[in-house]
Formats: structure tokens, C-alpha cells, sequence
């Protein structure tokens, strides 16, 4: 058996609104689903609806919380190198105005500024003077960079242009990484010089690799060509391509989200440096920014989860336990009216009975004083009283007219106990009236009835119809799962000093395990088509328990049935009746 079959309500039987002989008001399994689909939908529908909500709003404020945050840092960067680049602007732009030409183009002196700025400022690795035609004419530093020309600079070109100007990283003639601030200078008569330095990006990079950045970060500086300017966790090399594409020009810090060819997400913040041509990028992995949302939204679906396993089941616990109580009182009204339609017919058939056999008496009395009328005569009568043929025909009319008043007494008094009325009765006698009903079907089917009553077995009180009822719907049960040829029992015993009980024994095909549990149930039969109401053991059961008493069955498939009914030998009130387990 399944754990389904186990734990199934009963209603889950039905199909329908009219089940045959039960004829159920409702369609319970209708019910059953609309009222948990309703139910569902009242309690489920607002709390998906808020939890999405929720889910949105605080997926939504996370995200907004990460890029405030990364736009703060890039923000405050963007402050930090353009800082960077302005203190050093400046510097170089009072050494012009506070030295002569004649001055800076003196290399000692030239060493000694670069000395100062260094001390200063820091980050400064040479400086150079550099005339009208692009010529190197003083240089202090590291490398020999005298009296080289560079007219055809980038640099050179774009600070004849701008007057100031902050270049690019590139490698130029001394072939390694580096960035200039040139300031050019003009003189009254139209000439100019310019005076570049050489800034150290140990120092530049310095302030982007101390950043705390989480979600795996990455700070770097690009071109508006993508070229990296800085070094990269893992995006690139000094001087190679970012695959980040340009943002579009902003004079605030902005920040967007960005997918690479894999699909994996990142978030970018961004700023445009001022009088630069860099651009400071902050890239985030999304994933790792969103570890704390993720761990939040397992919590939020697995709370969700649960309220809905919970929720379900309290309301399918419940509609099955409401339903299966009203199938319950359904079925117990139906059963009622079954009662009343089946004690009516019994009324009926007692009183066609009692009609019948007073109809029948009246012939059946004339007949008896008829015959014994003609038996009279013919015993005064030589003539006939010598003929045993002709007296046996009389004597075969009156043993018949007997039977037959036999017969009509029964049905009498099978009449008479329709009503209930409690009176003192003879156990055996009883048992032996209900067997006369069915004697001619015994006999017919070859089985063979024994009766077992204790000598002086002691008189009870109950009600007579009713009992012969019990008894008469036990042995009908009996006489049809033995068929033909076999064996009824029928043992009366006394149980104590207040019951006794009755069992009927059987030597029919018996009843199968899974039916034990249900065979006192209302409508529950095997022999539907033979008529069968599943009514008469059902009626059975409740007019033992209305006595006071208690019955019981025992069955072996192939061996038979045992029904053993007990009963108090006097009427209990409802406060005295006991249930089964009691005895």
C-alpha cells in the first residue's frame, strides 16, 4: 500500500455528486480543490507579490549602494591625481616666471631646481630646457638626452599649441615608459622656450595600486585610444589595448555596468582627468560586488520556500479535515435516510405480514375444523376408519394446516416486535425463531446450522425486534459467503457478571484483510449487483452499540468468518455504554 493509500480521506473515493445508493449531496473533490486553490490564491498571491517587490526594491538598493560607492572612490581619485598633476604644473610654471632663460639653460642650476622640486614635490626624475626648434639645450638627469630634437614630438607640438601640457605615457628616445609636464615660456620679442619634466609613474602608479578596492577591483588610467597608462590587475599592459570600450565624455564621475564576450558582468566607474588626456577607470567584478545580495536572496527565496510548504500544507491539512468531516456527516445523513427508508419497509412488511397472516388464519382455522370434522367422522365410521389411506390424507391435511399457522405465528410475531419495547426473552428461542425464516434456504443450500446454548443460560432484557434483526442480518451475511454445503455456528455464551455474547461462525469464503477495517461502513458492499445496499451490517453495528454492547470480526480467507457480538443483559443508558476496547 502506498503512502498515499495510507493516509487518503475517505472523500477521495468519490467521483461525483450522486454515488450510486449513497447519493452524496456534494461533489466533495470539487470542493476540496476550489476551496485550496482559493485559499492558496488569497494567501500565496499577496506574499509572492510583496516578496518580489521586496526582492526588486533591495536588489535595486544594493546596486544603487555599489555604484554610489564606486563612483565616491573614483570620485575622490580623480581629486588625488588631478592634485598629482596640478602641484606639479604649478611648480614648473613658477620656475619660468621666477628664472631667466640665461638661468635655466645653466645645467648646474638646471640640476640644482630639479633638486628642489624633488625635495618639494617629489616625483620629478629629470628636467630638461628645450628651444624654439625643439632642441634639448640643458638637460639634468639620468640619461644623456642633450642636444636631441624634438620638433617632431607629439608632445612637443601639442605644448606649442596648449602652453601647458600633460602627455601621455609613451617611450621616447630613452625607450622606457614615461609621462612630461612641459610649460612653455614666451618671450617679449615672440621667441619661447620650453621647460619639460619628466614625472616618475613608480610614484603616479603608486597612488592607484593603494586603493582598497573590493568585488576583485581593478584602477587604472586609459587614453581616449584605450591604451593603458598604468598597470592593470587584469586587463592588460602599460601601453597595450583595454577591451573596455571609451565611456562617453562626462565632466562628472559617472559609473555603468559592462559585459565582456564570456557574459561575465562588471561595473565600471569612471572620470575624465582635467587638462589631461587620461581617463581613470575602476572596474568591479559584478559577482563578486554581489556576494552579499546573493546570500541575502537565498535567505529571502528560502524563507519564501518555506512559508509556502508551510502555508500549503496547513491549508491542505485543513480543507482535507473540514471536507472529510462534511463527507463524513453527508455520508451520515444518507445513511439516516437509508435507515428510515429501510425501518419503513420493515414497518411495511411487518404490517403486510401481520395482514397477511391474519388473512391466512381465518381460512386456515376452517380448514383445521374442517378436517378435524371429516377425521371425527370418519374414526365413528367403520366404513372409512379402517382405511389408513384415506385417514393419512387427513391426518397430511391437518400436519399442513399446522405448519401453515406455524408459519403465520412468526410472521406475527415478527409484527408485533417492530416498535421497540424492552422485555425479558429467551436467548434461544429468539436465535431458533430467526432461524425458522430461513430453514427452507438452509435446507435448500445444504447447510448445516448448529445451535449452542448453556444449559439455564440466564433470561435477558432487550429489545426483540432489534435483536432478531442483529441475528437476522448476521446469518443472511453467512448463509451467502457460504454458498452451499457447509457450516454455521451459532455459540451463545456468558461473559461476565453483565454481558454476554453470541458468535456466529461461518464455513464460508471469508473476508479479505483490506475489507476488515471497512465492512461495518456505510454503502461499503461486494454485492452491488447482486442488489447489495452495504447497509445491513453497517444498521447492524449501530444497533449493537445503541444496546450497549460491541461486535467483532475475525476472518481467514478459505476458512470462514467469525462475528462475535456482545450485549449487556440488561438495557444501559448512554452514559454507561462502552466501546470496544472496553471488552
Amino acid at each position: 500500500m502506498s503512502f498515499f493509500e495510507k493516509f487518503k480521506p475517505a472523500f477521495f473515493a468519490t467521483t461525483g455528486v450522486d454515488q450510486g445508493r449513497s447519493k452524496h449531496t456534494f461533489n466533495f473533490r470539487k470542493i476540496w480543490r476550489m476551496v485550496i486553490l482559493l485559499m492558496a490564491a488569497v494567501t500565496l498571491v499577496p506574499l509572492i507579490t510583496i516578496t518580489v517587490v521586496d526582492y526588486n526594491v533591495t536588489q535595486r538598493s544594493i546596486e544603487s549602494e555599489i555604484s554610489l560607492r564606486t563612483r565616491r572612490t573614483v570620485s575622490n581619485t580623480k581629486r588625488t591625481i588631478s592634485a598629482f598633476f596640478s602641484a606639479r604644473k604649478a611648480a614648473l610654471d613658477f620656475v619660468v616666471h621666477d628664472n631667466d632663460f640665461s638661468v635655466l639653460s645653466n645645467t648646474d642650476r638646471l640640476a640644482h631646481i630639479l633638486d628642489n622640486l624633488e625635495a618639494g614635490f617629489g616625483g620629478f626624475v629629470d628636467l630638461g630646457v628645450i628651444n624654439d626648434r625643439g632642441i634639448h639645450i640643458a638637460y639634468s638627469g639620468a640619461y644623456n638626452l642633450g642636444g636631441k630634437n624634438y620638433s617632431d614630438q607629439a608632445w612637443f607640438n601639442k605644448v606649442l599649441e596648449m602652453g601647458v601640457y600633460i602627455s601621455e605615457v609613451f617611450l621616447g628616445f630613452r625607450n622606457q615608459p614615461h609621462l612630461v609636464i612641459a610649460v612653455k615660456y614666451e618671450f617679449d620679442d615672440g621667441g619661447f622656450y620650453v621647460l619639460r619634466a619628466t614625472i616618475d609613474t613608480d610614484q603616479f602608479n603608486e597612488i592607484l595600486s593603494t586603493l582598497e578596492l573590493n568585488g576583485e577591483g581593478d584602477a587604472f588610467l586609459i587614453t581616449h585610444d584605450r591604451v593603458i597608462q598604468t598597470p592593470s590587475r587584469f586587463h592588460g599592459n602599460v601601453l597595450s589595448t583595454v577591451d573596455i570600450p571609451v565611456p562617453p565624455y562626462s565632466d562628472r564621475t559617472q559609473a555603468h555596468e559592462y559585459r565582456d564576450e564570456n557574459h561575465a558582468g562588471y561595473l565600471v566607474g569612471y572620470a575624465y582627468i582635467p587638462d589631461t588626456d587620461f581617463i581613470l577607470m575602476i572596474v568591479k567584478q559584478k559577482a563578486a560586488l554581489m556576494k552579499s545580495w546573493y546570500a541575502t536572496r537565498s535567505h529571502l527565496i528560502g524563507f519564501l520556500l518555506l512559508s509556502i510548504t508551510l502555508i500549503l500544507g496547513v491549508i491542505i491539512f485543513g480543507t482535507t479535515y473540514m471536507v472529510n468531516q462534511m463527507f463524513f456527516s453527508d455520508r451520515k445523513r444518507a445513511m439516516a435516510m437509508h435507515r428510515i427508508e429501510y425501518d419503513n419497509k420493515l414497518a411495511t412488511v411487518g404490517r403486510l405480514a401481520a395482514g397477511v397472516a391474519h388473512e391466512i388464519n381465518n381460512p386456515l382455522a376452517i380448514i383445521n375444523e374442517k378436517a378435524g370434522l371429516i377425521k371425527d367422522i370418519f374414526v365413528f365410521r367403520e366404513k372409512y376408519s379402517a382405511d389408513d389411506k384415506l385417514m393419512g390424507l387427513v391426518n397430511s391435511v391437518i400436519s399442513s394446516v399446522a405448519r401453515c399457522g406455524t408459519i403465520t405465528k412468526r410472521l406475527l410475531n415478527f409484527a408485533r416486535h417492530m416498535d421497540e419495547s424492552f422485555q425479558i426473552i429467551d436467548i434461544e428461542v429468539v436465535v431458533r425463531e430467526v432461524l425458522g425464516f430461513l430453514a427452507k434456504e438452509a435446507e435448500y443450500r445444504s447447510i448445516e446450522v448448529l445451535i449452542s446454548v448453556p444449559e439455564g443460560f440466564p433470561k435477558i432484557e432487550c429489545d426483540r425486534g432489534k435483536l432478531q434483526q442483529v441475528l437476522l442480518n448476521i446469518v443472511n451475511n453467512a448463509f451467502s459467503a457460504i454458498g452451499s454445503e457447509g457450516r454455521l455456528t451459532i455459540d451463545v455464551q456468558k461473559k461476565n457478571d453483565q454481558y454476554w455474547m453470541v458468535t456466529l461462525t461461518d464455513t464460508g469464503c471469508g473476508i479479505p484483510e483490506k475489507d476488515l477495517e471497512m465492512i461495518f461502513e456505510p454503502f461499503f458492499t461486494k454485492k452491488a449487483a447482486q442488489g447489495g445496499t452495504g447497509l445491513g451490517l453497517s444498521i447492524t453495528y449501530q444497533l449493537v452499540e445503541e444496546a450497549g454492547g460491541c461486535i467483532k470480526v475475525k476472518s481467514e480467507i478459505g476458512k470462514g468468518t467469525s462475528f462475535i457480538v456482545t450485549l449487556p443483559f440488561k438495557p444501559k443508558n448512554k452514559k454507561e455504554i462502552n466501546t470496544c476496547e472496553s471488552f
